[in-house]
């Protein structure tokens, strides 16, 4: 299975511009053959706890329908960021597209505490099941906290797939953590960070890979958007910087 992590510079709250941002970066995921492909953390408005509330919406949104037809038609899981509002309340989600499925959404359910004022948690984990690996999405924070990738473990995970929106010393934090995480439980993990500004701090990208052992194949820089493509079966990784 090929993975394919997006490292995004998003448009502050303009969901138009980054949903087309969005296809094209997937457009380039299908010329490597990419059978998934993963976005950061509220990656279709940037990471704006300031402007969820009016940005939030839900996964049967239909301007995120080229979404599912890009599934369909490609045979592709799509996870991508969005503020969704449940009821009165708005949660920090990844949604789920996969082929000839109904779209899924995950939440964030531990949030960091500058988090709380804007966001409640989640209150299920997700597992995406495709034909040979099981992967268990995280949203950044929650990602970092070890009852989270056991809960993922013990729920049958093959991949652990991190969705971030991380500043410099949260990427430090990830470098530490996600080595030693992937050789506990023989599990890759994955990390998509978006670059630029976001809220008030600078996310710093450096997209990456580790294997199962805990070795780091893998790795964007703290600036350029681009992709990276990890082959489950081979653990061989592609990068791509998207020229702007």
């Amino acid at each position: 299975m090929k993975i394919c992590l997006a490292q995004t510079k998003p448009f502050k709250g303009n969901v138009a511009a980054n949903i087309d941002a969005h296809v094209n970066i997937i457009q380039l995921a299908l010329t490597f053959k990419a059978d998934a492909i993963f976005f950061p953390e509220l990656s279709l408005t940037g990471y704006e706890p300031e402007l969820a509330q009016k940005l939030a919406t839900n996964q049967n949104d239909q301007r995120l329908d080229i979404f599912q037809e890009t599934s369909d038609k490609n045979n592709l899981i799509i996870g991508l960021g969005m503020p969704t509002i449940i009821e009165t309340q708005i949660r920090i989600s990844m949604l789920i597209f996969e082929p000839n499925k109904p779209r899924q959404t995950y939440s964030k359910q531990l949030l960091h505490s500058d988090e709380c004022p804007y966001f409640e948690n989640g209150t299920e984990q997700l597992i995406i099941n495709t034909n040979s690996k099981k992967i268990a999405p995280a949203i950044c924070y929650e990602s970092l906290q070890p009852t989270h990738a056991e809960n993922a473990f013990k729920l049958g995970a093959d991949i652990y797939l991190a969705s971030v929106a991380k500043p410099a010393n949260g990427v430090e934090k990830a470098f530490s953590y996600f080595p030693n995480l992937a050789k506990q439980y023989a599990m890759p993990v994955l990390m998509a960070n978006s670059v630029g500004f976001c809220d008030n701090f600078l996310s710093v990208g450096q997209s990456s890979v580790w294997t199962k052992n805990g070795e780091l194949v893998g790795q964007l820089d703290d600036k350029t958007e681009g992709i990276l493509i990890f082959d489950t079966e081979t653990e061989d990784v592609i990068t791509q910087i998207i020229e702007k």
